[in-house]
């Protein structure tokens, strides 16, 4: 997909959305939607085809976009899309296949989140891998993974404080796809983890090094709220209210 991002919260948004723009080669058909007052996001109805070259724009210098802000500069952004990087985790299975371009080049035992909920301090914590379709954020390795920046004390009965390996993030709230070891008994059969998607050491490995930004991890048939929107959810947006979203967006723009 395609972020806009603003340096100052915009008052008027449609005024801004009417400025900015995304052509692809060959067509793909999209839309703008907004995530917060200094974010858009742009994307296609169905996944970009690997090739497909996209070229986004932001026109804004002189623009008024409310409250007496105008816009600053324009840019612009010319990317090639890479091969068609697809995997899907299966709670029924506890598998994940990995498609490279729809072939199967992968498939490796897991163990999601455990399922339900702890209260502590009045915020209610999931346990939940949340269905639904992320993209690859980004990764590292190692990566120090800690209860307590999301309200789940290190001390307390489930908290932790622990350097992980091969640490592939898909969600804005700390999902990854991740080596651990500890749980390999698991993998393949059995739900034990926070909410990640743990992985035994050859196969983190493997997935972190084949992995880039904007790959597609759907997750299926687990229990729970779905992806939100703001966990980096955009893929949960009905490919019909996209279009009719885009339809909107024509008929605003037609002179």
């Amino acid at each position: 997909m395609v972020v806009a991002h603003f340096d100052e919260p915009i008052p008027d948004r449609a005024a801004a959305e009417r400025r900015l723009s995304v052509t692809t080669s060959p067509p793909a058909r999209g839309s703008w939607y907004w995530i917060d007052d200094q974010n858009a996001h742009w994307r296609p109805q169905q996944y970009f085809a690997p090739g497909t070259v996209v070229t986004a724009a932001a026109n804004i210098y002189g623009i008024p976009l409310g409250n007496g802000l105008y816009g600053q500069e324009d840019s612009s952004v010319t990317f090639r899309i890479g091969d068609a990087h697809v995997s899907i985790a299966d709670d029924q299975t506890k598998q994940i296949s990995v498609y490279d371009n729809g072939v199967l080049v992968r498939t490796m035992p897991t163990s999601m989140g455990m399922g339900g909920t702890e209260t502590i301090g009045g915020q209610t914590i999931s346990f939940w891998t949340q269905r639904g379709t992320y993209t690859v954020m980004d990764k590292a390795n190692p990566v120090i993974m800690d209860s307590s920046t999301y309200g789940l004390p290190i001390n307390s009965r489930l908290g932790y404080r622990e350097t992980i390996k091969y640490a592939t993030r898909i969600s804005a709230d700390g999902v990854y796809l991740h080596e651990l070891d500890a749980t390999v008994w698991a993998q393949g059969n059995t739900n034990v983890t926070h909410g990640c998607l743990n992985l035994n050491r050859e196969n983190a490995q493997w997935f972190y090094e084949f992995s880039q930004p904007g790959d597609v991890v759907e997750v299926r048939n687990t229990g729970g709220e779905p992806l939100q929107l703001w966990q980096n959810g955009d893929w949960t947006i009905a490919r019909l209210a996209l279009r009719r979203r885009q339809s909107l967006q024509e008929r605003s723009s037609t002179p």
